[in-house]
Formats: structure tokens, sequence, C-alpha cells
């Protein structure tokens, strides 16, 4: 048996904290030698049966030799993992490597035994499940591939923790014992069954802080005003419909209640249970509160006070103990420097927030990162009259703050099965992960409309007080990505707005078919012209003319409805002399009435100066806007599809909204057209082929050999040309003519026609410079080009010439595909030269790329034209072309040491394309990814 001392340092990174089944977290860290005492303290708060299903015998206590054998590991071949809550275990995992007959081995073997124990009273929380995710992390990182378990048939709560994880096994039974055998890859099962596991827990404690039953204001002033007094008074004048406390250390002994609320000096004072706690004590204080909380089994914490990362280091590392100091008690954190959250259902009614006013209930989900913002966005949702008018309202608000803690990727999780929600806008400042938020966005996306405006984008500097990764990806590129992954991207808060109010009110429309009607020829020419601006595809406007009666409007709104020649109806008003008041809510009846009559299509209203109007649309029998009709066009069911809403257009009214400007409201049906058809084509999501062709093991040890050498390298041309080729990726060779003979000579060796090109960096991919000579078809011309390329940028040593074969005439493409730190897997295309450069047009998608991902790619750009055949010209091979980006992406996918890849230029002819240049670039694969186990992030 080895000795005390480690074969490798404490692996830090293996610390995490995680999320579990009820919605508290935990921190997994690997077992040490000071470990001894909370491990034998762990084992005595084990019930004997549990002790008999770990040991297969009665073991009523550890020996000594047991405790050093627990606590002593080398980190490599024998590892403990214990999952902790207030800093004692509640659960350990170990595993033991083993060879073929059973026995203590070391690598390369790539079995070992695992085994478990949860205490009992935490038994039922997902606490193995979770463990179970990180030591197979482990064990792939230390080189082994499969696990092996025995257990008691008897022991079936153990058993499905294994057969549930989604691995490929296989389960014998022998001597009254089950074993288990199951391989450590990730599969497709797996990564299911674990992301299915991170979004019930995400969400769950989420609920904790959106639905809790007893509240508990800490940092309640005696006189009216300050921040904790306000938050009370919210609280209550809300009519939250669970326990409120009031607490301040400062309360005189005899104070029983503030205002009617009991009020105590200490959260440890309060006799109930506590869900929530609104801390808004200065931050000095703030540490004291997180302990009175975490022993009194608060469960979660809005922090509102401010003097943390938004203040500088200090501060930031004050907001990291804060987090960790929240977490050890099983705590999440909404803040700190939070603006609040709010819920509405009439279960809950809870404004826990700054706003004085509880929004309007409704089924729109907010989430904002400014505090200011937040309100902003809430009051213009409220009111009625000015911007975007009428009714909608609100089902729960998140003000994250700082986002230490709970950040939109949580609040994600909620709303995607929330059956109270139906459209979630977001206002983000930063994405701490975006590679998690796209992930999660498309999910939901598919399942309801997701709109997402980004302040803070153009300088690329996070807002004070946000840690965000650093990534090398513009803006338009991350924008790029999230239209891809089913988002609504909109520029301003007024868009946020007004995308939001058409999704929550009306279905999404079929197609781009828009019908336009109203009473002002000039109004309805503007919407004309907005559709076109669009994309849309308007039909020529229906003038109703100014005399028109709500009876013409009615009537000409049912027809364009029931037509099959539209998707969509906006209507054009501008005032009427006379009776204004009961003009109006005629004629918004009269527009409701034949919109509930033809349902299924979007109605939008154009209105000028026209207020009562838009109240008289937002009117309905009830205060709540209701649930979002479906669209006729087949939408995508998401994985464990989120129930669906219950109100129908049969049975309430529809909410018709009004905008102000013709542009407005012909933006934002053109944003619900583009989700509508991505909803439509996200049902067939596409294949990512495969190819008999691809040697992935080769590709494998290539680049084990090759990363051997050092820790990261650019690959030489003949290393590129092998491993593209073993996925393949063909590259035509070129050979170096550092003299004119030299050129010659290769050129002999490659045969005539060839071309000439400089390689020096600054000269590279630039023909535009005269750096490329093409068509050269015997020795003289090739000597002459030389001669020119030399004279014009220097010696040989400086230009670097090549000589390659002439490739079939076609258009000039670039691919490349690399792994950002934190959007992840990038593949890009464009054509080649500086006018696509300049002009920014290159198009980018998520790797692992489907079939049909590469078709819409190489469409996207907005020089896609000219591969199919523009002005006369020839189309070029697009479908060697999709092939082509459908291999690059299948090689950084499979092989994530690959983080670079560039082809330049790839010429694309009639009949096939050419690789007449590449670029490779390897680095050690990252330790933990997004395949990896479940984690909590650490800013």
């Amino acid at each position: 048996m080895q000795n005390s001392s480690d074969r490798h340092e404490y692996p830090a990174h293996w610390e995490a904290d995680v999320v579990l089944r009820d919605g508290g977290t935990a921190r997994i860290r690997p077992i040490t030698v000071d470990d001894a005492d909370r491990l034998v303290s762990f084992y005595e708060q084990v019930s004997d049966e549990s002790k008999y299903y770990r040991f297969f015998a009665p073991y009523p206590r550890l020996s000594a030799k047991d405790v050093h054998r627990f606590t002593h590991h080398d980190f490599v071949d024998r590892v403990g993992l214990a999952a902790t809550v207030g800093g004692e275990f509640i659960a350990t995992v170990r595993y033991d490597r083993i060879d073929a007959d059973g026995l203590p081995a070391s690598g390369p073997a790539g079995e070992a035994e695992v085994a478990f124990l949860v205490q009992d009273a935490h038994q039922g929380r997902g606490v193995a499940s979770a463990l179970l995710e990180h030591i197979g992390a482990v064990a792939r990182e230390r080189g082994i591939r499969r696990f092996a378990a025995e257990v008691l048939p008897a022991n079936t709560k153990m058993i499905k923790v294994f057969t549930d994880a989604g691995y490929t096994q296989k389960r014998s039974f022998e001597d009254g014992v089950v074993r288990l055998e199951f391989d450590l890859e990730p599969t497709d099962r797996s990564l299911a069954v674990q992301r299915a596991r991170e979004q019930r827990a995400e969400a769950r404690s989420v609920r904790r802080l959106l639905v809790p039953g007893a509240v508990a204001v800490v940092g309640v002033g005696r006189a009216p005003g300050g921040v904790g007094r306000s938050v009370l008074d919210h609280i209550r004048d809300a009519g939250f419909a669970g326990d409120l406390y009031a607490v301040n250390s400062a309360f005189p002994v005899d104070q029983k209640d503030i205002d009617g609320v009991p009020a105590h000096r200490s959260v440890r004072d309060i006799a109930g249970p506590v869900d929530l706690a609104v801390v808004a004590v200065p931050a000095a204080r703030v540490p004291e509160v997180v302990a009175e909380c975490g022993e009194h089994g608060v469960q979660g914490l809005v922090v509102v006070s401010a003097g943390y990362a938004e203040s500088g280091p200090e501060g930031r590392e004050r907001q990291r103990e804060l987090v960790r100091h929240a977490r050890t008690y099983g705590m999440r954190i909404i803040g700190p420097n939070a603006f609040g959250v709010i819920n509405t259902a009439e279960d809950v009614r809870l404004n826990a927030s700054l706003a004085p006013e509880m929004p309007r209930p409704g089924r729109i989900g907010l989430f904002a990162q400014s505090g200011a913002i937040g309100i902003a966005l809430l009051s213009r949702l409220h009111r009625r009259g000015g911007g975007v008018t009428g009714v909608t309202g609100v089902s729960t608000f998140v003000s994250s703050g700082n986002r230490a803690d709970v950040s939109g990727n949580d609040v994600l999780q909620y709303w995607y099965d929330d059956p109270h929600t139906d459209v979630v806008l977001m206002y983000l400042e930063s994405i701490g992960n975006p590679r998690k938020f796209t992930r999660l966005a498309r999910r939901t996306a598919a399942a309801k409309p997701l709109v997402v405006v980004q302040g803070a984008r153009h300088d690329g500097a996070a807002p004070q007080g946000h840690a965000v990764r650093a990534t090398r990806l513009s803006h338009a590129t991350v924008s790029a990505l999230l239209r891809q992954a089913g988002v609504i991207r909109v520029d301003t808060i007024t868009e946020l707005v007004d995308a939001g109010l058409l999704l929550a009110r009306q279905p999404l429309p079929a197609g781009p078919r828009v019908a336009i009607l109203g009473n002002s020829e000039s109004l309805g020419l503007l919407t004309y012209d907005a559709c076109l601006s669009e994309g849309l595809r308007p039909s020529a406007p229906l003038d109703l003319t100014t005399g028109a009666s709500p009876e013409d409007f009615h009537r000409a709104l049912a027809q364009a409805l029931a037509s099959d020649t539209c998707d969509a109806v906006v209507v054009t008003a501008i005032p009427t002399v006379g009776e204004a008041g009961a003009r109006d809510a005629a004629l918004a009846e009269a527009l409701r009435s034949a919109a509930a009559e033809v349902p299924g299509k979007p109605v939008l209203v154009v209105h000028v100066e026209l207020g009562g109007l838009a109240e008289a649309l937002s009117a309905a029998t009830s205060t709540a806007p209701h649930a979002r009709q479906s669209s006729p066009a087949p939408v995508s069911q998401a994985p464990a599809s989120p129930p669906a809403t219950t109100a129908s257009p049969d049975s309430c009214s529809r909410l018709i909204p009004a905008y102000p400007a013709a542009e407005r409201a012909v933006r934002a049906l053109g944003e619900a057209v583009k989700y509508a058809q991505w909803r439509r084509e996200a049902a067939e999501p596409g294949k990512v082929p495969g190819y008999e062709d691809i040697d992935e093991k080769a590709a494998a040890d290539l680049i084990g050999g090759l990363l051997a050498r050092g820790q990261g390298l650019t690959l030489g041309t003949d290393e590129t040309c092998e491993l593209l080729g073993t996925y393949g990726i063909p590259v035509r060779g070129a050979l170096p003519a550092p003299s004119p003979d030299e050129a010659v000579a290769a050129a002999r060796n490659i045969g005539y026609p060839v071309a000439l090109k400089a390689t020096a960096p600054h000269l590279r991919h630039r023909a535009d410079l005269g750096g490329v000579r093409l068509d050269l078809a015997d020795e003289e011309q090739l000597r002459r080009a030389y001669a020119e390329l030399t004279g014009l940028f220097g010696s040989p040593d400086e230009v670097r010439p090549v000589v390659q074969g002439m490739a079939p005439r076609g258009v000039d493409t670039v691919v490349r595909a690399v792994i950002d730190p934190a959007a992840g897997a990038v593949l890009s295309f464009g054509l080649a030269g500086p006018a696509s450069q300049l002009l920014g047009d290159t198009a980018h998608r998520l790797i692992p790329v489907t079939d049909r991902d590469a078709s819409s790619l190489i469409r996207s750009i907005r020089t896609a034209p000219i591969l199919f055949g523009w002005r006369g010209s020839a189309p070029v091979d697009t479908g060697a072309l999709e092939e082509l980006l459908l291999r690059v992406s299948r090689l950084v996918d499979d092989h994530p040491e690959v983080i670079a890849v560039s082809l330049e230029p790839v010429v694309v002819a009639q009949h096939g394309l050419s690789v007449l240049g590449a670029s490779v670039r390897l680095a050690p694969p990252p330790v933990r990814d997004d395949l990896g186990p479940r984690t909590l992030p650490v800013y």
C-alpha cells in the first residue's frame, strides 16, 4: 500500500459547488488526510442499514485502518470525493483502480471499483447522482474508462443511481450480489440525463427564491424610509401570501412588531421556518447575517446591499467570500447589489424589490441585470399610454445585480417549464457562460419566445461587478450565434418591449405575407415600405378612406384574416373628428371581435395619436393577458416539454398590441416571423452525417504524438495535411522555391500550369498586393514571374515563394473553426478577399454543425449570390462546400485538442473544390467543459 505522500498535487480543480435535486447546494471536493475526524463523525450518523448496504455486513464503526485507507489517496489510482454542507460530510464516493482479476492496479489499467455512502438524512436529494458525475469525470481524467460496482439486491436506491445515469452498462448476478459494469464515455443518453437533472435542480433552486412560504427582511429600519424598510413595505403592501418577518439587531428587546409585521432582533429568534431572506444591511454586517440565516435553515438570499465587486478589487473578494459562505449552508444568492424579485401569482404575491408598485399579473418573465433598466421595463409594461401602450403583465421578475451566483442561465431553467410564463424578456449587460446560455436558450426557444437585448456591447468591457469569461469573438458574432439558438436579438429596450408585447398577445405568423389595411393611404404606404425593409412580403395596402366606420374595419379585417394569401395583418388608424373616446372604443371592439372570429393569425395596430384606441385595444375581461395561442405551423417539442397553457381563443378576448409608429410594429412582426421560421426548422434540426472514410483513431494517435512535444503548437505543412487527410480533407500540395532554379524543378515535378505564391506572413492570402501569379504555362513565364515577385517584395528569404499546381477556376472562400474560451467551438465561412473582410461578411455556426446548419451557413453571407450564379456566372458546387464544412466540424468536435483550423483559400469550382492553404493549431484539451459534470460557476 502506498504511503500517505500523494503522487499528485491536491487537485483543486476537482472542487465544485453543485445544485441538488431539491434546489439546495452542496460542495464536492477531494478527501484528504485532514478529514479523518469529519469522516468518523459522518459515519456515526449513517444508519446501520446503510452501513450494511455499503460493506455487505454489520459494520458499526470504522477502524483506525479504515479511516487511514479512506482518507489517504494518491489522486490517481485511489480517489475519494465528499459532498459537504456546512463543512461537514453528507456523502462520500471513492474508486480504486483494478486489473482484469479485480486486484489493485496502476495505469494503464482502465477499470476501477466504485462505492458510495450517503447519510440517510440526505438520501433522495440527488447527492449520489451528482457524485457519480464528478467521480466519473475524475476517472476519465486519470485514464479510467470503466467502473464496476457490487451492490446488494435490496439496495434498490443505489442500483437506480447507476442504471439511471445513462451510461452503457452490463449487469450480472452472482453469489447474492448484483455486479454492474459501465463505460464512462459520455453517451447521448447520459448527457440527456445529466442535463435534465441540471434543469430540474436549477429550476427548483430558483423556485425556492421566487415562491417562498416565509420571508424575513433583515435590516428593517425603525423609522420609515431606508432600503430595508421600503422592501418590507412593498412585500406587505403587495399582499404577500406567506409569513413575513422584520429583522434588525437594533430593535428594542420588547419590540414585537413594526407596522403589524412581527419583529425580531435576529433570524435565529424566528420560531418558524424562513425560506427567503432579503438582506439590506451594510456589507460589513452581511457575513454575520448569512451565518444566522444558514444556521436557521434559510433556503435563499436576496442581497440588495451594495459595496461588493462594483466597488473595486476589495469588493470583488468580499463578493466571492459572500458566495462561498452562503453555499456552505446550501443557500443560493440573488445579488449582491440586486434590485430584487417579484412574483405576481395569486397564491404568492411577492414584491421583494425596490419597485414601489406590484406590476399587473401576466405571462411575461422579465430578467434584468440592471436595477434601473428593470424598473424602467416594469414601468413600461405597467402603464397605459406612452411608448408601446396597453396592459401586459408580468409573471415573475428577477434583477440579479452583480449576479455573483444566480444568473440568467438559472432563471431560464426555471422559466423553461414554468406554466405561468409564455414569453421571456431579458436585459443582459454580460453573459458569464455563453456556451451554457446558448444551450439553454435553444431549448427554451423551442418552447416559448426568448427576447434579449444586450447592453455594454460596443466597448467590450464588462460592467463593474460582473465577472465575464474572456472571448475573442465580436459582439456581432455572439449575436449571430444567439440567433442560431433561436434567441430573438434586439438592439434597444423599446424593441425588447415591442417584440415582447406582440409575442405575449398574438399567435406566431405562419409566414412572411402581410396584409395592410386602414383609413390612411400614407400610413399604409409607410407600413408597406417598412415591411419590405424587414424582408417581409406585404400586399398592396387596402385604403378604407378616412370616413371608414368601425364596421368597415371589422369587415376588412375579417376578410384579410380569412384569406389564405396572408399570414399577418397590420391595421393602420388615424384620428377622426368627433367623439374620440366613444369612437375609439367602438373601433377597438370591432378589431377585437374580427380577430376573435378568425383566430390563428397575428394582428397589429399602428395608431397615430389615438391613446384611447390603444387603451381600448388592451381592455379585456381580466387584468392578465391570456396565454399566447399556438401557431398553425408545426413547432418543435423540446425534451420533457413544459406544461401547455390552457387559455384558448374561444374563451377570452384577444389583446391586440398597438404601436405609435409603423416601423416599430413591423420590426416586431419581422422578429416574430423569423422566430416562427426558426421554430419550424427546429422541429427537424438536421443530422451530423457520418463519413466512412474518417479515421478518428488515426487522428487521435497523431494528435497525441504531436502534443507530446509541448503544450501547444502550430502544425507544419506536412503534419497539417496528414491530420486533415484523416478526415477526408485533402490539401493541394505546394513546394518551396527558394531560387528560380528550384522553382522550375518544382514546376516540372508538379506539372504545368502552376501558380507562384508569396507565403511571407505579410503577403500570405493577399492576392490584391500582387503576391500571387497564376496560370504560369512554362518555364519562361515562371522565371519571369519569379523575378517580378522578388523584385517587387524583396529577396526569396523575405518573400518565401512556393510553387503550387493550378486548381480549377472557381470562387475563393475561407473556412475557419476556432475554440473560443467563452462560446465554445465555432465554425465560420465567408468569401476570400479584402471586400468580405472589410464588410465583415462572415457567417458563424456552433459546432457540431448539422447538414441543415451547413446549408444555411453558406447562404447566410451577403455575398452568397456569387456562389449560385450571380449575373450569369456558373453556379459552383455548394454540395462539396457543405461536405467540407461538415468534415471540419467533425474534426473539431471529435478532438477538443484542435483549437483552430484555417482553410484559405478554398476554391469552389463547378465540380468539386480545392483546399489550397491550411493551418491547424493544437493545445491540451480543457480539464472540464460543457460535457463535464454539473457545477455552479465560480466568478
